[in-house]
């Protein structure tokens, strides 16, 4: 599978794993490190080719996403479940996906877009259960996992849904498909 977007990752453990994936250019942010001069050749990048965003399902790698995102709005993301890109001592890390996994999220790529109104209601995600409630981390990570966005807490599942367009059908769709499409 041929990439034509450039992919943008974390480090060079990274870019092996992803390259034996797929077929694919590179950028590498060194980590959280990510400083104006690689911002500026994501910005070029994107402008130029496209690019995708495919950062470590962990604090550090969804800050790495949302730095990327403020300075170039307009990059596709790639999201990989924590539970399947970790090694046995328990490191989370692209570098530790099966490649299936990264086959698979580099084909379910989301893109953002500029939303002046709202696609789904915090009322809606209190009303089932995904914000507040006994069993809302684990019915977030179901439909997180449906929609393939990456795991997040409620709030930031409130700006994704919304930034990608995700519409209450489509959550109200996953919820009873208890993330598994």
């Amino acid at each position: 599978m041929k990439i034509n977007e450039i992919i943008v990752v974390e480090g060079k453990d990274d870019t092996t794993r992803v390259k034996l994936a797929v077929t694919c250019d590179t950028i590498e942010t060194n980590g959280s490190a990510i400083d104006e001069a690689i911002l500026d050749a994501i910005k070029h990048a994107a402008d130029v080719r496209g690019v995708i965003v495919l950062t470590d399902p962990d604090y550090p790698g969804n800050k790495i996403r949302k730095t990327i995102e403020n300075y170039v709005p307009n990059v596709k993301h790639a999201f990989i479940d924590a539970e399947v890109a970790v090694n046995k001592r328990g490191k989370i890390g692209i570098e530790h996906a099966p490649i299936e996994a990264i086959k698979d999220a580099l084909t379910h790529v989301s893109t953002p877009f500029d939303h002046t109104s709202e696609t789904v209601s915090k009322a809606f995600l209190v009303d089932n259960g995904l914000i507040v409630g006994p069993y809302a981390k684990e019915k977030r990570k179901n439909v997180c996992k449906y929609l393939k966005i990456g795991y997040c807490n409620g709030k930031q599942l409130f700006h994704r849904l919304n930034a990608f367009g995700i519409t209450e059908a489509d959550v109200y769709d996953a919820l009873h498909n208890k993330g598994e499409k």
